[in-house]
């Protein structure tokens, strides 16, 4: 596997974690993903992108906060 492609796994995980974290807590800012999921901020970043991308998740803005919400 080539370091592109282990790296596109590891976001895909990620992206993963934080759909279940999301389904079983509902919605939460980003500083709270960060804290629960055990990945580097810029892979949970990403995850977050790419589910977003997907129509998985919504981010939205509230002041300083961005929370993040799935799609239903």
């Amino acid at each position: 596997m080539t370091a592109t492609e282990l790296f596109a796994t590891e976001v895909g995980h990620t992206a993963g974690e934080i759909w279940q974290l999301l389904d079983d807590k509902g919605s939460l800012t980003i500083t709270e993903i960060v804290k629960m999921i055990d990945a580097p901020r810029d892979q949970i970043m990403q995850s977050l992108g790419w589910l977003a991308r997907e129509n998985k998740l919504t981010v939205r803005a509230e002041g300083r906060r961005k929370i993040a919400t799935l799609l239903v």
